[in-house]
Formats: C-alpha cells, sequence, structure tokens
C-alpha cells in the first residue's frame, strides 16, 4: 500500500545521493514511513509471498483429505444404532494388536468414523490411528497421523510452517508474521492520510481504485484498495500466528504468564490417590507423563471407554471428544471436548471410571479472556472455528495477499529509471534520511517503542536493525563515490 510520487525530478546520477532536505515535521513521519514500507515490501515480501501460497494451499486441507482418505474418515452408510466404543475398540486392537492405546475420538458427524489411536515407540511423536465404522465396527483403514492430522494435512502443515526444514525454516514464517502487521499498518496510514486535494479523501477512493488511472498510478491503487479490504485479516493472521512461533512465541508466553492468561489445568489426580513422592518423579513427571507418546502408558480395559463418554455426557460434553486413558493409577480419564461450531465447547473433565463420576471439571467459561482469545485465534488460524466459511475466508486472504505482493513489485519496476537517469537499474527507492525530519517527540517515543518492539518480536528487531545496517552502508558508498 505505497504512496510515493508518481514522478521525481531528474538529477545528476553522479551528484551526492537524494536526501530529504533538514527541518523537523510531522511531515517527517509519513516520510519514514514511505521508506519503511518501500524496503520492508522489497525485501519481506518474498517470505509473505510463500507464506500465502503455503497458506492457501493448507486452508484446502479438509478437502483434500477427504479426497484422499475418503474411505478411511467417511462410513459407506449411516446406521440406525451406534455400536459401543469398547467393540469398536476390540476390532481396532484385533486389526492392531501393536503399541498401547493412547486416546478414541469420537466421530465428529453421524457419516464420520471413530478414530482409535494408538502409541508405537517407533513412530516417535507421530501415532497410529485406526478408523473404525461406529455402526458396524469394521476397520476401514489405518494411518499415521501426527496429532490427529492426517499425512497430506501434517506434510502441508510443515510446508506452511518450516518449509520442511525444520527449526531453522521456522525463522521464515516468524519473519512473515513479524513483517506483515508492520507492513499492512504502514500501507493502511500511508494511503488514507494522502493529501486532502486528491481523490482518496473519500471513502470511496480509499475503498476503491481509480480505473482512469494509468502506470503506476493505476498499480498503486489496486494494490493500496486491495490492502486496506485485506487489513484486519491480515492483523489477524499476523498475530495468531506469532503467538505460536519460535522466540515471539516465548515471548507472548512469558505475557501470558505475568497476566494469569493461561488456560486452567484440568486436576486428573482421583480425590482418594496419595500424593506423588519425589521419588516417584512428582507433579512435573507426572504431567510429562501426560503427553507420553512413547508407548509407555500401560494397556486399559476397552469397556472403561463407555463409562468414561457415559459420564461426561451426563455431565454435558456433546459432540465431539477425546478420551484419553488414566497416565496412571492415581490419576483419572480425561475426557476433552472439541465443538468448534459456534458457540463454541472446549470443557474438559476427568472421570473416575469405578465410580463413573466427574472429579474435575474445566469449563470453557472459566478461560481467562486471553486464553479464550489465544484459543480462538489459532483455530481460526487453522481454519476450523466455522467450517467451510472460515476457510473461504482464509482463501480470500491469502489470495489478496498474494495479488498485493505482485502489485507491490509491478510498482517497483515501473518506477525504474528512464533514459535521462540510469543511476540504478531497479526502481528508486524513497529519499534518504527521513529519520533526520522526525519531530524530537516522536523520536524520542520512538527509540523505546522500537526496542520494546525488538524484545517483544525479535526476528522484527534484528532485520530492522539489518535494514538500517544497510541503508547506512549504502548512503557511505554513495558519499565516497560523490567525493
Amino acid at each position: 500500500m505505497s504512496s510515493t510520487t508518481d514522478t521525481t525530478k531528474p538529477r545528476d546520477p553522479s551528484g551526492p545521493p537524494e536526501e530529504i532536505p533538514p527541518g523537523r515535521s510531522r511531515h517527517g513521519v509519513r516520510a519514514l514511513l514511505v521508506r519503511l514500507h518501500f524496503y520492508a515490501g522489497v525485501f519481506v515480501a518474498p517470505f509473505l509471498l510463500v507464506a500465502a501460497l503455503t497458506g492457501l494451499a493448507y486452508t484446502f486441507t479438509p478437502q483434500i483429505d477427504q479426497l484422499l482418505y475418503g474411505d478411511q474418515l467417511r462410513v459407506e452408510e449411516v446406521g440406525d444404532r451406534v455400536v459401543p466404543l469398547s467393540e469398536q475398540i476390540a476390532a481396532a486392537r484385533a486389526a492392531h494388536p501393536g503399541g498401547t492405546l493412547a486416546s478414541v475420538v469420537t466421530p465428529p458427524g453421524p457419516k464420520d468414523t471413530t478414530r482409535v489411536v494408538l502409541s508405537l515407540p517407533e513412530l516417535g511423536e507421530k501415532q497410529r490411528t485406526v478408523f473404525v465404522d461406529p455402526y458396524t465396527a469394521q476397520v476401514k483403514g489405518e494411518l499415521t497421523t501426527w496429532f490427529g492430522s492426517t499425512p497430506a494435512t501434517t506434510w502441508l502443515d510443515d510446508l506452511h510452517r518450516n518449509l520442511h526444514l525444520g527449526d531453522f525454516g521456522r525463522l521464515y514464517s516468524e519473519i512473515a508474521a513479524s513483517w506483515l502487521w508492520v507492513i499492512a499498518a504502514g500501507g493502511l496510514v500511508l494511503w488514507i492520510g494522502r493529501s486532502r486535494g486528491r481523490r482518496a479523501a473519500s471513502a470511496r477512493g480509499v475503498l476503491l481504485p481509480d480505473r482512469k488511472a494509468r502506470g503506476v498510478r493505476r498499480t498503486r491503487g489496486f494494490h493500496a484498495a486491495t490492502g486496506v479490504w485485506l487489513a484486519l485479516g491480515l492483523f489477524f493472521l499476523s498475530a495468531t500466528g506469532l503467538t505460536w512461533s519460535q522466540y515471539a512465541g516465548e515471548r507472548f508466553g512469558q505475557v501470558l504468564d505475568a497476566a494469569k492468561g493461561r488456560a486452567p489445568e484440568l486436576d486428573a489426580r482421583l480425590p482418594d490417590a496419595p500424593a506423588p513422592t519425589p521419588e516417584a518423579g512428582g507433579d512435573e513427571d507426572a504431567a510429562h507423563a501426560g503427553h507420553d507418546m512413547s508407548g509407555r502408558a500401560p494397556e486399559v480395559d476397552p469397556a472403561d471407554f463407555d463409562t468414561a463418554v457415559e459420564t461426561a455426557r451426563k455431565a454435558g460434553l456433546g459432540g465431539t471428544v477425546t478420551l484419553t486413558p488414566p497416565v496412571d493409577a492415581a490419576s483419572g480419564w480425561v475426557v476433552a471436548q472439541s465443538d468448534n461450531v459456534w458457540p463454541v465447547h472446549y470443557d474438559v473433565v476427568a472421570v473416575d471410571t469405578e465410580q463413573a463420576e466427574v472429579t474435575s471439571h474445566v469449563r470453557w467459561a472459566d478461560y481467562p479472556v486471553l486464553a479464550k482469545l489465544t484459543k480462538l485465534g489459532v483455530q481460526g488460524h487453522m481454519g476450523v472455528l466455522f467450517g467451510i466459511a472460515n476457510q473461504i475466508l482464509l482463501a480470500l486472504i491469502a489470495l489478496g495477499l498474494t495479488l498485493v505482493t505482485v502489485w507491490g513489485y509491478r510498482m517497483w519496476w515501473q518506477r525504474r529509471p528512464t533514459r535521462d537517469d540510469r543511476s540504478t537499474r531497479l526502481g528508486k527507492a524513497p529519499a534518504r534520511g527521513t529519520w533526520r525530519q522526525l519531530p524530537l517527540p516522536v523520536l524520542v517515543l520512538g527509540v523505546p517503542a522500537v526496542a520494546a518492539l525488538g524484545w517483544a518480536l525479535p526476528l522484527l528487531g534484528v532485520t530492522l536493525a539489518a535494514f538500517l545496517a544497510v541503508d547506512m552502508a549504502v548512503g557511505l558508498v554513495r558519499r565516497l563515490r560523490a567525493s
């Protein structure tokens, strides 16, 4: 959403570099935004383009899953009676006796299969999921899954998150998320804040491009107007993407801890269970055991699944639930609700199957506001919060971001030098020295603000410092050449 001028006065290529004239005023803020928006757009846009295209592909994972794994995910015919979970589990274990029973996920809809999840040491953090017809207890197949995701969804998720490059690849997505809101906000301010005498002073001029314009002005109109329509969506994707990024995500976790914004933890220990001793590993080891994927958990009686789900239903947990067996003899069953249709329901209960009673209950209504926003934001970012509507919205944002990025590069090319100005082969950058025009109060307040942003978003701070270093180096080289 750049708003630099259409033409520039010819200058002597051998003369000194073009710079902002001295003098502090509010126009210096705009000049600095123009320069920052330009450089961020040029150097960060490739990251945004990759994130947009890989995110667009991930948006269609529900349809891709149905296309590739429909035989496992769906039943052939909806029956009149659902077979008890114990019988479904027994059928799954008969077909796949290896590993230990990790959890069971009830069908999301009447045409979906039950998922029996098995932990195997050789799969690491991945698991084997057996799909069972809930009406006939017939095993429909099995897949190697990652936290419930199919192989195709896992592959596309890794592509979007780290380009299949592990922790190093995660830097790309964090850089994109860190700069996305900066570029969007800067472009929004520049486009809306143009001079009053121009067409964009009206709401129509801000929201719609001028079709009568030609050249770079026409491209800028489409680039900026589309950016305005996308702004809220881009802010949302930037914020939610940063919450589980590598470095900014850690900072966000510290903020949640300080603000007591974490989701409440379920106490799964049975009321009469003895307190853990240090020799037994303590609470910390018990907590880690609940996330163990190695298959060391003891085998359970499938009939207990029937008791656990029935008890959870009586406690108000409807829709799809995930049932996890106890991690040890002193713990109860954990039944977690995952209803993503608004209004959402994410209640979790601990169940004592011997007494057929709920021993602990964490309700969605009890979540702190920050915990709710974090959970809903992640679900919305993944496209599962509102079903197909969420998918369509994310796809439109990804397509729009792709177009805005392409138009931005086209503007850069359209502003390339004329025959009278061959000082550079690429598009001209906005004038240098903009920081010297900033009003003193803005400069005084801006330095600590930028430092705070650098702490909260480490990769934003690092890349911003790199931009500054490169800009200073370029300026020095030009001065040396001019002298």
